[in-house]
Order: structure tokens, then C-alpha cells, then sequence
């Protein structure tokens, strides 16, 4: 009987007895469970466990009762991966370790982030189950983004030590024995001076330093592996290598073993491989360090230090020293800490870096001011709010890091194949040395080392494991420097399906707040006495529209007035007494009930109604002076945004709580194709549903607190970055701009990055498919053509080169929308105040 194990798991959700006691029968009710104690105090389960069912169905059974076992996830960083048969290893060992319920390794970030159960796992067993197999491991810093370029740029200096010293020992060798080869007469040289023994010594006594050398690193890494039962890319620069070595060392010193025909050495392939795949690393290394810089440019936004009050007296202070509520000090031209709200001063903030705004904003006491933006020519005060990990850039900053190593669903095809392909690739060396021996013809031997030496060297995974993780980590980082943020992944890959786009009207498609867009006069009335009179009126309302019609009256600097005997008309309107004058405002039906003619007003307040407005009439002493309408203007460049849609081949609808006409407006002036309205907020789920008939994938747009279920609900949620938090948390991709340019934004750089990673697929497989058989001796009955092991490994490292240059083009993604660009407000895309 095998013995069981002890386990502590922390509960979610338990309030009281009955819940200890569904917790606890669930448990014992599992095959393989016993001793369950559940302790609501400390919101703990435990129990021991025997072989049977695994912690992911004791955690399965726990979310089924509805209250779910906590989880906590680590990132590691892992040494000594080298190409997909690594993460396929890395992978498999951490989900052995019991608890663990996800593992996503990167190649390219050389990171492993492991989601398990809290209590269950022990940080020490997964850096030694990765350990154990050849992989060392320990947590990331906190600063290891920061660090990963220097570290990079460490990596490829020393790499590159390494090849320069390989190719000074490895000349010699490639000049002497391929210079009889490419020049006339070499051979004959060398015989007639040093003599060809003397030249085979010489080129052992090379080809050892580089093996030991510079090489030593494949040996070293390749064969505890491939002892193991895993080998790995080095493993196959091992085997290979170490075949040509083997071979041409007993051909040097004890030619007798083998027939006079075959006795040749291959001194100068191993030692060439060795310098091409260096080579080939080095640049890697070098582009690896690249593909993280978009996460470079966002550290070097965060400010080091920062002037703090300490008894009055602003002392500089490290940024990690900061606590919420410290005054802050801020001079010209200094960047902001933290976020904070100003307490004292004035000034300018450049915020481009958040909102793609390029005009510094103002602020002034009570205005809230964003960590790592910069500040203008003024000085001011602010108490600090957000500090640490909570600030606005250092969230950024982790929703990148996030993306950036996500595992899209098309990496689990390649892990899947790449897991038994190096295993599969030394099956096929062996079987090409085999056929070459029974049925090759002479030199045989000779000729089936060459084979099978190419075949080891050309399918080293390399390009099939960096072909997805670089492609990701420059697509993302490339994205947050244009505003775009994946907050999951995977998303990157689910743009690219969706067929609807269902846009949120308030605050999305439009401003969210009402604004004036017509005051119509009538004849004898002048536009700042009226508007004067009515804000005097309105200023005492708390309605959006009274709002709306006081901050024109303002912004046009109307006369200001005192207001006596205000009083509301409930369901007509609002009546006051502004400096001695009776002004009243309402709709027509409070005109009519005043029995006030509005004339030829009435053909205008019917004009603005039907294109989406609220329509108010305005009378001063008992004569109808003007039509005042109310709009909830359409962003102005939510039109252009929609044409970019729908260049990109995709449909797009409105989500609104409008009435049905007033919504209809508003999608024919700007171009939406459908229009779901009167919906309430907790029906916007049910409109996505019904947007996906046939199935249609589909991506929700939105930002209030009301769009977050169906944020949370649409195949994609897309959270204005404007927006409140909840929206940002339920959301897939967060836009750090405020209109829907970055949507268009998003998906462009979805389809460019998904169609990088493809190409960067086919490259690696087709590379592979094609060429292990050219390197198996597939053409030479037909041609007589066999690959050089040395051509094969300049094939291979090429290969991975090839993936990395074209994964750092995304790069040069530009903008399909320019957000800084200014934009022609829209005619007549104004609608009504919110209904949702």
C-alpha cells in the first residue's frame, strides 16, 4: 500500500458551519482521501491523500461546491534552455510536481511562470524539479526585466569571446584540410612540407581546444542529458560533433581499424560546427535582448528618486521608500513618482506616455497626476495615492510582462511535437548511419558519418522553440508602446477570429457627458443674455442637461446672474425670477400649458429631435425665446474608427439603453451596421449572445462599471483605459487612449503578430521537414549531392537567426490609426444623454 501524503489547502468562500460542513464531505467523498479537517477560522483544508486522484481533482471537486481552493503563481527563471525540447522538459517536470495546475514556460523570456494551489506547493520544489533534470532554476526578481537586457547583452559578449576564440583554432584546421579541397596544389603543398600525418595531428591538437574549450559548454550540458533519456538541442551538437571527432581520431592514430579507403578526417567539421553554432547563439542572444524593449523603455519612465516633505522640508528619497500620503515635491521639468493627487500649485503634465495626448494637461489643486509623466515649467505639491506596485505605470508594466509571456493556443501544437522531436531526430541519424552502411556505396562508412553527423546537426529545434515566444514578446511590447495593453495573452491570438465588434455607446462610441450643440434664437433675442438667463436658471438643477447647458454658458463667458424664486415643475420643467426677468424652461408641453406660442421654433425643436437631441424651449417674460438642445456628442473619431473596422472585414454593432430611434440615429450618421437598444446594464450579456447566432466570435468594447460582465462575457473584452478600474479588470486588452482608435489599433497588431508567428512556424518546420531528409543523402543516388555537416550547421543556426530577425520586425508596426492625429469632429453625431 503506498503511503499517503499530508496536504493544506486554503478555502475561498466558507462563511459559516454548513459551509465546513459541504467542504468537508466533498473532500472525504473523493476515492484516495482521508483524515479531511476543515477549519473555517483559518479557511484551511486538510487532509492526506493517496495515489489516485491528483490535487487538480480535489481542487475540480472544490470550485463544483463553489468554494475554491486559492491559487498563487510564480515566475522562475530558468538556465540552460537552448530550444523547444527544453521548454517541453521544463514544462513536463513542473507539472509533475503535485499542486501545480499550470505551467508556461518561455524560451525567449528564459522564464517559467507556474500557477498552484496555495499550501499545496513549496517554492523549492519546483526550482528543484527543474534543477534535477538539467534545467536550473530560482525565482525572478523583482527587477528582472530591468536587469534581462543587461544580462542579455553579458550573455552575447561572453558568447561571442567564445566564437572569436573557436574560429582563431578552427582556421587552421578548415585551411588545411578543406584548402586541398577549394584551391589546387594546397594538397600537394602540405604533403610535400609538414606531410599529412603531421597536418592530422595538427588538427586534432585545434579541434580538442575548441572542444574543450569553447565547446566544451554541448558536452558538458548535452550528454547528462542525453544519459538522462532527454536530450536536447546540445545533446545533437554533442553526438554529432563528437562522431566527427571520434571518427577522425582513430582514422589519426589508429588507422589499422579501418580500411585504407575510408581512413579521412573530419577534424575541421567538428570544429566548424562549433564556431557556426556559437556564432549562431551569439546572435541570438543579441536579438533575445531586443525583444524586450518595450518593457526597457516603460522602467526607464519610472522616476529613481523623489522629493518628500520630512518636517517641512523636501528630502530626496529612493522610490521604493515612498508610503500613500506622503507630500511630494515636484519642481519643473521633474518626472512624477507616483500617482497623487495635487494639494498645492499649479503646473503643466506632460501625460503622453499614458494618454498618446502630445498637449501637457493642466492641473491645479485636487487634480489627479500619474506616476512617470512629466511636468512642465510650474511647481506644485501632491499627496501620494498610489505607490509601489499599485501605481498606473508599474501595473503597465506588469500587463506587459504578463503578455509577453503568455502561451497562445497555437504553442501547444509546437510543444507537443517539439517534446519527442530531438528523440525522433537521433532515431533518424541512427537508422541514416544504418542504411548508409548496408546499402551505401563506397567509402560507405565515410559517407554514412557524414549523413548522419548533417542529420544531428541541421534539426536542432531551436527555430521551432523561439518561432511563438519572440514573435509574442515583440508583438506585445510593441502594442503597449502604441497604447494597446494585453492584459491576457491569448487574446492576441482570439482577435484575430472575432467577426463582431459590439461597441458600449456612453463614454465608448461617445463622450459621456452631455454637451450644448444648439441654442436657436428667435427673432429680438440675443445668444449671451439668453444663455446667461437659462444657465442662471439651470445652475440650481443637478441634471446632466442643466450641467451641460451651465459649462457652455461659462465657456462662452455669458453674463452670470442672480436666481430668486426657483422652482421645479415636476414632468415640465424648472421657473425662476433672474434679475427681475420670468424665465421658464421646459419641453413644448410646458409652453402649451403656459399657453406660450412657439411659432416657427416648433419646425426646428422637431429638426434636432429627430436627429437625436433633447429639445428644450426657453421662455423670458412670457415670450419664447429660444430652442436649447442637449447631446451626448459622438467622439470625433469614433467614424474613422468604425471605416477602419470596417476595412478590416469586420462587422460592428452598438450595445445602448437608448431608445430604439435614438440609436438608429447615431448608427447611420457614423456607420454602424446593427444597434441593440433599450438594453438594461445586466442585459448588455444577453445582447452578446444574441450577437453570436451562426457562430460569430465576438469582442465587447466598454468602460463604465455596467460593462464589465460583458466584458468578462465576450470572446475578447476590450476595456477603454479612460475607464473605471472594474471595467479594466474584467477586460482582455486594456486602451490606454480614450476613443476607439486603439481598438483598430488592437487588431492590427493581432493580425501582424499572428501572421509573424505563422510565418516563423512554417519557416522552422518547413526548414526541418525539408532538409533532414537532404541531410539523410535523400539526393545524392539521383545527384550525387550529400549536406556537409559544416554547411549543416551554418543551415541551423541561420534558421534561428531567420525566426528572431523576423519576429523583431513587428517592431516596425506602425499605427493603422494615429492617435495623436487631430480629428474633424463628427457633423451630426450627437445623441442624448445616457440611458444605460
Amino acid at each position: 500500500m503506498s503511503q499517503a501524503q499530508h496536504y493544506k489547502l486554503s478555502i475561498e468562500g466558507m462563511s459559516c458551519a454548513s459551509c465546513v460542513g459541504r467542504v468537508d464531505k466533498a473532500l472525504s467523498g473523493l476515492p484516495s482521501v482521508s483524515g479531511v479537517s476543515v477549519n473555517l477560522a483559518s479557511e484551511t483544508a486538510q487532509f492526506d491523500m493517496e495515489e489516485g486522484p491528483g490535487l487538480e481533482d480535489v481542487a475540480s471537486a472544490l470550485d463544483e461546491l463553489g468554494y475554491p481552493a486559492r491559487t498563487a503563481s510564480v515566475t522562475l527563471s530558468i538556465a540552460s534552455m537552448s530550444c523547444a525540447s527544453c521548454v517541453g522538459r521544463v514544462d513536463k517536470a513542473l507539472e509533475a510536481v503535485p499542486g501545480v495546475l499550470d505551467v508556461n514556460v518561455n524560451l525567449a523570456a528564459e522564464t517559467a511562470t507556474v500557477t498552484y494551489l496555495e499550501g499545496a506547493v513549496d517554492i523549492s520544489a519546483l526550482i528543484a524539479a527543474s534543477t534535477e533534470i538539467g534545467y536550473p532554476a530560482e525565482i525572478a526578481e523583482a527587477t528582472q526585466s530591468e536587469d534581462r537586457a543587461a544580462r542579455k547583452d553579458a550573455e552575447a559578449r561572453e558568447i561571442a569571446r567564445k566564437a572569436i576564440l573557436a574560429a582563431v583554432l578552427a582556421l587552421p584546421v578548415f585551411a588545411m584540410e578543406m584548402g586541398g579541397h577549394l584551391i589546387p596544389g594546397v594538397h600537394a603543398f602540405i604533403g610535400r612540407t609538414i606531410g599529412h600525418q603531421a597536418s592530422w595531428l595538427i588538427q586534432f591538437v585545434l579541434t580538442t581546444a575548441v572542444l574543450v574549450g569553447p565547446g566544451r559548454g554541448f558536452y558538458t550540458k548535452g550528454v547528462p542529458a542525453l544519459l538522462r533519456g532527454a536530450p536536447d538541442m546540445n545533446s545533437l551538437v554533442a553526438v554529432g560533433t563528437g562522431a566527427a571527432y571520434a571518427y577522425s581520431v582513430v582514422a589519426t592514430f589508429l588507422p589499422g581499424l579501418m580500411p585504407e579507403a575510408v581512413r579521412a578526417v573530419y577534424f575541421e567539421a567538428a570544429a566548424v560546427i562549433v564556431v557556426l553554432i556559437l556564432l549562431g547563439r551569439f546572435m541570438e542572444a543579441r536579438a533575445k535582448g531586443r525583444t524586450g524593449a518595450a518593457i526597457q523603455k516603460l522602467l526607464g519612465l519610472q522616476a529613481r528618486t523623489a522629493n518628500v516633505l520630512r518636517d517641512g522640508e523636501p528630502v530626496e528619497v529612493a522610490l521604493e521608500e515612498l508610503r500613500a500620503g506622503d507630500i511630494l515635491v515636484v519642481r519643473p521639468g521633474e518626472r512624477i513618482a507616483v500617482d497623487g493627487e495635487v494639494t498645492e500649485g499649479e503646473s503643466h503634465v506632460d501625460e503622453s506616455m499614458i494618454t498618446g495626448e502630445p498637449v501637457p494637461v493642466a492641473k491645479a489643486s485636487g487634480d489627479p497626476v500619474t506616476g512617470g509623466t512629466v511636468n512642465g515649467a510650474g511647481s506644485f505639491r501632491f499627496r501620494a495615492t498610489r505607490v509601489g506596485a499599485d501605481t498606473t505605470l508599474s501595473q503597465i508594466i506588469r500587463m506587459v510582462e504578463e503578455a509577453q509571456g503568455a502561451k497562445l493556443p497555437i504553442q501547444g501544437l509546437v510543444d507537443r511535437i517539439t517534446l519527442w522531436f530531438v528523440p525522433a531526430v537521433m532515431t533518424v541519424a541512427v537508422l541514416t548511419v544504418l542504411i548508409w552502411l548496408v546499402i551505401g556505396p563506397s567509402p560507405a562508412l565515410t559517407l554514412a558519418l557524414v549523413a548522419g553527423v548533417s542529420v544531428l546537426i541541421i534539426a536542432c529545434p531551436c527555430a521551432m522553440g523561439l518561432a511563438t515566444p519572440t514573435s509574442i514578446m515583440v508583438g506585445t511590447g510593441r502594442a503597449a508602446e502604441m497604447g494597446v495593453l494585453f492584459r491576457k495573452g491569448d487574446a492576441l491570438q482570439q482577435l484575430t477570429s472575432v467577426d463582431v465588434v459590439a461597441l458600449d455607446k456612453t463614454g465608448t462610441v461617445t463622450e459621456g457627458r452631455p454637451e450644448l450643440t444648439d441654442l436657436v434664437l428667435a427673432d429680438g433675442f440675443d445668444r449671451a443674455e439668453v444663455l446667461g438667463l437659462v444657465a442662471a436658471v439651470e445652475e440650481q438643477s443637478e441634471h446632466p442637461i442643466a450641467e451641460a447647458i451651465v459649462r457652455a454658458a461659462r465657456a462662452e463667458a455669458a453674463p452670470r446672474h442672480k436666481v430668486e424664486k426657483f422652482e421645479s415643475i415636476t414632468g415640465y420643467g424648472v421657473r425662476a425670477m433672474v434679475g427681475g426677468r420670468d424665465v421658464l424652461i421646459g419641453a413644448d408641453r410646458l409652453m402649451q400649458r403656459e399657453g406660450l406660442e412657439t411659432g416657427t421654433l416648433t419646425k426646428r425643436e422637431a429638426e434636432l429631435a429627430a436627429r437625436g437631441r433633447t429639445a428644450l424651449f426657453a421662455a423670458i417674460d412670457d415670450k419664447v425665446a429660444a430652442v436649447i438642445a442637449v447631446a451626448d456628442p459622438v467622439k470625433p473619431a469614433s467614424a474613422a474608427a468604425i471605416a477602419a473596422l470596417h476595412g478590416q472585414g469586420l462587422k460592428v454593432a452598438m450595445i445602448t439603453g437608448d431608445k430604439r430611434e435614438t440609436a438608429e440615429a447615431i448608427a447611420q450618421e457614423i456607420g454602424i451596421d446593427h444597434v441593440v437598444a433599450g438594453v438594461l446594464p445586466d442585459g448588455k450579456v444577453a445582447a452578446l449572445d444574441e450577437l453570436r447566432a451562426g457562430d460569430r466570435k465576438v469582442a465587447f468594447v466598454g468602460d463604465g462599471i455596467n460593462d464589465a460582465p460583458a466584458l468578462a462575457a465576450a470572446d475578447v473584452g476590450i476595456a477603454i483605459g479612460t475607464g473605471t478600474d472594474v471595467a479594466i479588470e474584467s477586460a482582455d486588452v486594456v486602451l490606454m487612449s480614450g476613443d476607439l482608435r486603439g481598438v483598430v489599433n488592437a487588431f492590427a497588431v493581432s493580425r501582424h503578430t499572428m501572421r509573424n508567428i505563422r510565418e516563423n512556424l512554417f519557416w522552422a518546420f518547413g526548414y526541418n521537414t525539408a532538409l533532414i531528409p537532404v541531410a539523410a543523402g535523400v539526393l545524392y543516388p539521383a545527384f550525387g549531392l550529400l549536406l556537409s555537416p559544416v554547411l549543416a550547421a551554418g543551415a541551423m543556426a541561420l534558421s534561428s537567426v531567420f525566426v528572431l530577425t523576423n519576429a523583431l520586425r513587428l517592431r516596425r508596426i506602425r499605427p493603422s490609426m494615429d492617435e495623436t492625429a487631430e480629428v474633424t469632429p463628427h457633423a451630426v453625431a450627437a445623441v442624448p444623454a445616457p440611458a444605460e
